[in-house]
């Protein structure tokens, strides 16, 4: 490690709030699916910032958004109209099919928190007293960090030490149909809470058939079904929205990561049951809609919607799937690998789980950057534009990687 990076890294040590563990070393700028540390040193990209960027890194139309917004307005707050949220919100509600109004934020959190809001302020207005007004919600599930997203959030790790946690969510088994449908038993369900597909927990997809029932039983019951597509849409799963897969129609959507390609922005996307519910002052974000953006997130919506860049993730998805098939059936590292599009999971076999983080370290070090799903998971990610090129490079230096890190492992051993 240079004198630099050990200077900068150090800073992060002395200023930052302990609360992450980058790897060792200090990204300067890329281009496409490739990224370059402070050394020279190149990275073919398979996390592309928590599937943040969609379109890779450095693309000229975002580029030229960001540029030509910059020059006119960076903010005005929502006491004003400005033209790029208002734009984007058209767009959004036209591309989904169901929504009728768009609530812009800044992360994924803030959109799922204004997605927790609506409901129980829905529930309200039905008349339901608050022990009435429970959200269902899934182990495995990651909605967030902010205190209800949190609770919302059924995995134990992410709530320790934050009791006490608001009350009104149930928590049941991801897929389990019957856990499904005595979560209703009590009369006081109010929403289902869901992603398509699972990120934080395992990259787990819904089961076929399963976001359906989810939607027969809120019609039923007269619950509202709210869908996290803050990781699994924008283009990820192979559909700009994860649920078209699922053939479902939802009452509340929540976007982030790629919306923006790069650029931070949320939204909550609110369907006919809910849309006037939330009348003046019920809400608000200071910086939500913020007119940069905004700006990008319109680019970025055009084109992870296109047919190029939707055929590009099935093709480049396929080809993972076969590198990753090659790669166990030489090393055995793998159960199984899951998920749909380019939101990959490689589920580690005995005797290799609770390793991820180790084979992450491993894998920087030749040149490929993923991510985990927990402990026995690796994660891929990739930009949706990712080229052939790029996967076939990325995919040798990972079988690379793996292989020494085998080899590392049985060293070790006694």
């Amino acid at each position: 490690m240079s004198t630099q990076d050990a200077s900068l890294i150090d800073l992060a040590r002395r200023y930052w709030l302990p609360v992450y563990r980058p790897r060792e070393l200090v990204l300067d700028h890329g281009r496409g699916a490739r990224l370059w540390d402070t050394q020279g040193r190149d990275y073919v990209d398979f996390g592309a910032g928590i599937a943040v960027n969609g379109l890779g890194h450095q693309d000229p139309d975002l580029l030229a958004a960001l540029t030509a917004q910059a020059h006119k307005l960076w903010h005005s707050s929502n006491v004003f109209y400005t033209e790029p949220p208002l734009k984007l919100a058209q767009e959004l509600v036209e591309a989904s099919g169901f929504a009728e109004r768009v609530f812009l934020c800044n992360s994924g959190a803030e959109a799922n928190e204004a997605a927790i809001k609506l409901v129980r302020r829905w529930a309200a207005a039905q008349g339901r007293a608050p022990d009435r007004r429970t959200i269902v919600t899934f182990h495995g599930s990651f909605h967030g960090r902010t205190l209800a997203t949190v609770t919302a959030t059924a995995q134990p790790k992410y709530q320790e030490g934050y009791e006490p946690l608001p009350g009104g969510f149930r928590y049941i088994d991801f897929n389990d149909v019957a856990a499904l449908e005595a979560a209703f038993a009590h009369g006081d369900v109010a929403a289902v809470m869901v992603e398509p597909v699972q990120g934080e927990g395992g990259v787990r997809p819904a089961a076929a058939g399963f976001l359906a029932h989810a939607r027969e039983l809120c019609d039923r019951h007269g619950a509202l079904l709210v869908l996290d597509e803050i990781q699994c849409g924008m283009g990820r799963t192979g559909t700009l929205f994860a649920h078209a897969q699922d053939g479902v129609t939802p009452d509340i959507v929540t976007l982030a990561k790629a919306l923006g390609a790069g650029f931070p922005i949320g939204a909550m996307l609110a369907g006919a049951k809910v849309a006037e519910v939330m009348q003046v002052g019920a809400h608000g974000s200071t910086f939500g809609g913020n007119p940069l953006a905004a700006a990008v997130a319109r680019v970025a919506l055009a084109k992870l919607g296109s047919a190029a860049v939707l055929m590009n993730v099935e093709r480049q998805a396929n080809e993972l799937r076969a590198g990753l098939a090659a790669i166990d059936r030489e090393l055995g590292l793998f159960d199984e690998v899951r998920g749909r599009g380019l939101m990959l999971g490689a589920a580690l076999a005995e005797p290799h789980r609770g390793k991820a983080g180790a084979m992450l370290d491993v894998a920087a070090a030749h040149g490929v950057l993923l991510l985990q799903a927990g402990p026995d998971v690796l994660r891929l990610l990739p930009p949706l534009t990712i080229t052939d090129e790029e996967v076939a490079e990325g995919l040798g230096r990972l079988r690379a990687a793996l292989a020494a890190f085998l080899d590392d492992s049985a060293g070790d051993m006694p």
